[in-house]
Parts: structure tokens; sequence; C-alpha cells
């Protein structure tokens, strides 16, 4: 009984020293799977530290950029209220200044198209001895135009004036120079109809010789003020009848003198 009574002591001993060993081993483990918890928390916070980090720089980055475009705007804002304040300044005119300015102006426009009417007038009297088909004076667009036909001035295929047109050309040049404020255009014209020679290679050469040779009689033979006069060729690039007669091509081989009003007083009024 008393041997019993030992043996079931000492297994009581075995099993409490089991159990004891047992304890610490479960809050080991434990305590180990808090560690690793904590372990991965923190690798998640420092990721999330690193994104907020690299958000932050993005985000200052972006600041910077804004802050530079506004800058820009308000130096172009700056600018554009300068520029208006300098409008502004010189835009004092008043309704009435305005309306004196207009009405000098419509005052000039008008004794333009009163010189030019009567400019017309007198080349038409002072060539009224050549025919319909010879000539012709119109006024066009505030122009006054003088068409000489090819049969008045040149034979087909020369740039010689022959004598009747430099006599027309006398008659016209007296006009001229007793008219002050214009300026006049030579242009050559003909019809479609191809050519070379050995003087012109082709209708561009014929139509630029021929408004040289009236710009010379009208400068040189009579005394036309060479800065007021301009020449120039158009070939058969102009036509004004149908180049598929001989009737539309003998109109079309012409010589037009352009006479223009100088537009300077015009100019100074509109951007003084």
């Amino acid at each position: 009984m008393k041997k019993s009574l030992h043996t079931l002591a000492f297994s009581f001993l075995i099993l409490g020293l089991i159990f004891t060993s047992c304890g610490p081993s479960k809050k080991l483990l434990s305590s180990r799977s808090k560690v690793e918890k904590l372990q991965r928390d923190s690798t998640i916070a420092q990721s999330q530290l690193t994104d907020c980090n690299e958000k932050l720089k993005n985000v200052s980055q972006s600041k910077a950029s804004l802050q530079n475009e506004y800058s820009s705007l308000q130096n172009e804002y700056t600018s554009v209220q300068n520029e208006l304040k300098e409008l502004s300044a010189q835009s004092k005119m008043t309704i009435t200044d305005q309306s004196k300015r207009l009405k000098t102006l419509q005052d000039i426009i008008q004794a333009q198209i009163d010189v030019m009417a009567r400019l017309k007038n007198s080349i038409a009297d002072a060539l009224k001895g050549y025919k319909s088909d010879e000539l012709s004076v119109y006024i066009k667009d505030g122009n006054v135009y003088v068409a000489l036909q090819e049969k008045l001035l040149f034979k087909s295929g020369s740039d010689v004036v022959d004598p009747k047109g430099k006599e027309a050309l006398k008659s016209l040049a007296r006009v001229l120079n007793n008219t002050k404020d214009i300026n006049v255009m030579i242009e050559g014209h003909t019809d479609s109809i191809p050519i070379k020679t050995a003087m012109f290679k082709d209708n561009w050469d014929l139509s630029t010789a021929r408004a040289t040779s009236i710009v010379r009689i009208l400068t040189k033979d009579n005394g036309f003020n060479p800065t007021r006069i301009t020449a120039s060729g158009r070939g058969e690039f102009h036509p004004v009848k149908t180049n598929e007669t001989d009737e539309g091509r003998s109109g079309n081989r012409r010589t037009e003198i352009i006479l223009s009003p100088d537009l300077n007083e015009i100019y100074k009024l509109l951007y003084q």
C-alpha cells in the first residue's frame, strides 16, 4: 500500500514537471508569433511611409511647377495691363476729335476723286484727235487708265514706238507734267500667241520692253519725273478680251498707262 502511494506521488511529480515545462513553450510561441506580426506590420508601415514620401515629393514638384506657371501668368497679366494702359493713354481722342478726323479724311478722298476726274477729262481732251480703236481713257478703282492699242504704238513683234504713237505720248506728257501728286505705272500686255525671236524670248520680254520704251519717251524725251514712273510687263496673262478671235487678240495687244493718286496724306492721317 505504501509502495503504491509512492508510485502515485512520483507519477504526479513527473506530470507536474511535464506541465510546468509545457507552459513556457506556449508563451514563447505566442511571443514569437506576435513578434513576427509586428515585423510584418512594420514592413507594411515602412512601405506605406515610402509611398507617402514619394507622393509628397511629387506634390512638392507639382506645387513648384504651378508656382512657376502662376508667376509666368502674373508677368503676362502685368504686361497686358501695361499695354492696355499705354493704349488708353494713346486713345484719349474724344468723339468730337474722331468726327473731325473722319471729316478730314473724307475731304481728302473727295479732293483726290475730283483731281482724278479732272485729270481724266484733261487727258481725254489732249488725246481727242485719236480714234476709239487706237486709245481709250477711263477711270477704274480710283485710277485713271489710258489704254493705247498696239496699232497706235508698235509694229507687230517690235518695241520701237511709231511716230504717231510718240505724238500721242507727247500730248499725254504735257498733261502729266502739269499734274502733281500722281504716280504712273506703265503696263505692257500681249495676246496669247507665243513669240520667240532674237530679241524676245517670250511675251514677258516683249511686254516689258514695250513698257520700258514708253517710259523712256515720257521721261527722256518729254521731261516727266522718272521717280514717279514704273515700267512692268504682264505678258498675255491679263487679257481684256478673248484670245480666240483676231479682234479679241488685237484688243489684248495694248499698253496701259495707269495714273494713281499719291496716298501719303491719307496714310499719315490714318496712322498718326
